[in-house]
């Protein structure tokens, strides 16, 4: 009798969201798909505090003797002020004679605060964020004096927004983009976009926009803060509910996310991302669960899973009756279909997808990873779909960007298509020295992903289920201890450090491993380490102890096929014939493609004549 071998977990971790790739082309308003977020252009930012200060430019404040004059530092560029410039003068050479006459302005004028708003919002475009802070505390200083004689408070509120931008640039620039800010940082900015909501609501839209470069930067947390302090005060600005809602999503909050974007639909279902942005979520936390009947899902997905697949759908095709050309969308809507399936209609909506968007990173890498998903399931020898695929991954490493595919993730993709090369090259009949090349480039794109984020659990621990699919056992050893090390409570990853444990024939350290597995599983992923924990007792010859872990697995996830396989070689092994006929029937009518089940089943109908 063929034994059913373990089955492999190969879920993305919750935790790394966006390890699970929607595919979304990057958002071109302020609360868009959740795999990026832009800030306003400079262009934008400058127009808006033009018109400002055209405003309040109608009521100066009066001039005042020179008292304590701000040292901004020495300018070795600048020129002296009153210093003619030749009509031959770089744009290098202008910035540095403006900014020379501003500093001029600003110590003849102490008490101007125009004077020193406008020298912090220069020295915040020339990239010099340390001094910009100075200015503009200065600036916050004058105008919070009763004395001075101007209407303060839309001043005051811009002066707070951009000594907040300011302090997230100085954190930036010191601790790497992606740092989370400080405590004390943050704390100022959280102060400081209270206040300036305080004395003008509309300056709702700014602070947004901070929160989206906290975003767009990868400073999560720090997201997080500013967007709820906002939402706080400023209850019905919804663009903010929706990138709150994004950043949970990709902090691996699911439940959060979920409200964020469910409140957002029931307030305003007219709102441009509200629909998008849900089925973002749905197809993030029900995709790697979804499936049909075999390993993944037995007899079917559960019914709430499907129906959340579907909502996923109809919220897609609604986006689509508003804007028909998003190519983000077709490319989620061709997620959801094959989803649930419909692998036609998949290809279809991927096709409108790269035809409106020809250059767009993600939506080609969108389609890579159909054409090798579609040379897996008809395990096709000719290898025609994965060199398509391959090349096309190749081209997104090549020309893309961080934006749109992030470089981690274009490698895995690149390795999704060698394993696929590698898997079905060894299920026929291939030459051994082609096999080992095919293995040799799986390898390196694996381990080339974990050089570009050695971090990340997600690439260890495809990288140990490449070496386990190629019997290398001590090495998917290492390269998913490596994976729960750095996710320790990943229990797919404990679950095949098991079954590589298992099968390097280790059963004390697999029993063990399985059973912390166990402990952190949900009840999506339980059923299949209750099967592979089962296969281990029936190869102990444990045989009751094998039959309750198949029976739980079978309670957890009704038709799962491997247990029910694995159940029927119990019952062979004991002689119950009948029993054993029954268990691999049902395998095969959960899974018709499971040959372990097929060729039992001849087998124990002939024996037991």
């Amino acid at each position: 009798m063929s034994g059913q071998e373990p089955q492999l977990a190969n879920h993305h971790p919750k935790a790394a969201a966006l390890a699970a790739n929607l595919n979304v082309d990057p958002p071109e308003t302020d609360a868009d798909v959740p795999s990026t977020c832009h800030p306003p252009r400079d262009s934008d930012t400058a127009d808006g505090e033009a018109k400002r200060l055209t405003k309040l430019g109608k009521s100066r404040s009066r001039n005042f003797k020179v008292e304590s004059p701000m040292d901004y530092g020495p300018d070795p560029d600048g020129y002296l002020p009153g210093q003619p410039v030749s009509s031959s003068s770089s744009r290098e050479e202008k910035v540095s004679s403006l900014k020379t006459g501003l500093v001029h302005v600003a110590r003849k004028m102490p008490k101007n605060a125009h004077a020193h708003f406008i020298l912090g919002l220069m020295y915040q475009r020339l990239g010099q964020p340390s001094k910009a802070v100075l200015a503009y505390e200065k600036a916050e200083e004058i105008l919070r004096r009763p004395e001075v004689d101007i209407d303060r408070t839309e001043l005051l509120s811009l002066v707070q927004i951009h000594h907040a931008q300011c302090i997230m640039l100085e954190s930036s620039v010191d601790g790497g983009s992606d740092k989370e800010l400080e405590p004390q940082e943050l704390e100022e900015i959280l102060s400081k976009l209270k206040e300036s909501m305080q004395s003008d609501v509309r300056q709702a839209a700014v602070w947004n926009t901070l929160g989206l470069i906290l975003l767009k930067t990868g400073r999560l947390q720090s997201a997080i803060s500013v967007l709820s302090s906002l939402l706080a005060s400023a209850h019905t600005n919804y663009d903010c509910l929706a990138n709150l809602g994004i950043a949970y999503l990709q902090s691996g909050n699911l439940e959060l996310s979920e409200k964020c974007f469910q409140e957002l639909i029931l307030k305003d279902q007219n709102h441009p991302t509200a629909l998008i942005n849900y089925a973002a979520l749905l197809l993030c936390r029900y995709g790697s669960v979804v499936a049909g009947a075999g390993a993944n899902a037995g007899g079917g997905a559960s019914a709430d899973h499907v129906s959340a697949i579907n909502v996923a759908k109809e919220c897609l095709l609604a986006s689509l009756n508003e804007d028909p050309k998003a190519g983000h969308i077709w490319a989620n809507l061709a997620n959801a279909y094959y989803m649930t399936g419909d692998h036609r209609s998949s290809s279809k909506c991927l096709e409108k997808a790269a035809k409106l968007e020809l250059n767009c990173m993600s939506t080609r890498y969108a389609v890579a990873i159909h054409r090798t998903k579609d040379a897996e399931r008809h395990q096709d020898p000719s290898g025609q779909q994965l060199s398509w695929a391959g090349n096309e991954m190749a081209s997104v490493i090549r020309d893309g960007d961080a934006v749109s595919v992030e470089l981690p993730i274009a490698w895995a993709g690149l390795a999704m298509v060698h394993k696929a090369q590698h898997e079905i090259s060894a299920a026929f009949d291939t030459e051994q020295n082609a096999l080992t090349e095919v293995e040799e480039h799986a390898d390196y794109s694996l381990k080339q992903a974990i050089a570009e984020d050695p971090d990340d659990a997600v690439q260890w621990h495809q990288l140990g289920l490449h070496s386990l699919c190629a019997r290398q056992f001590k090495n998917s050893q290492k390269y998913l201890k490596a994976a729960v090390a750095r996710f320790k409570e990943c229990s797919y990853a404990w679950s095949n450090l098991g079954i590589s444990l298992q099968l390097s024939e280790e059963p004390s350290q697999a029993e063990e491993v399985y059973t912390r597995a166990l402990s952190l599983a949900t009840t999506d992923l339980a059923h299949a380490i209750f099967s592979n924990l089962g296969n281990l007792y029936r190869q102990q010859k444990h045989y009751e102890r094998a039959k309750a872990m198949f029976t739980k697995s079978l309670e957890l996830q009704p038709g799962y096929a491997p247990a029910f396989n694995n159940l029927g070689l119990v019952f062979v092994a004991e002689g119950q014939w009948e029993e054993a006929k029954f268990c691999f029937d049902k395998a095969l009518q959960a899974d018709p493609m499971l040959d372990a089940a097929k060729s039992n089943l001849i087998k124990a109908v002939s024996t037991s004549r």
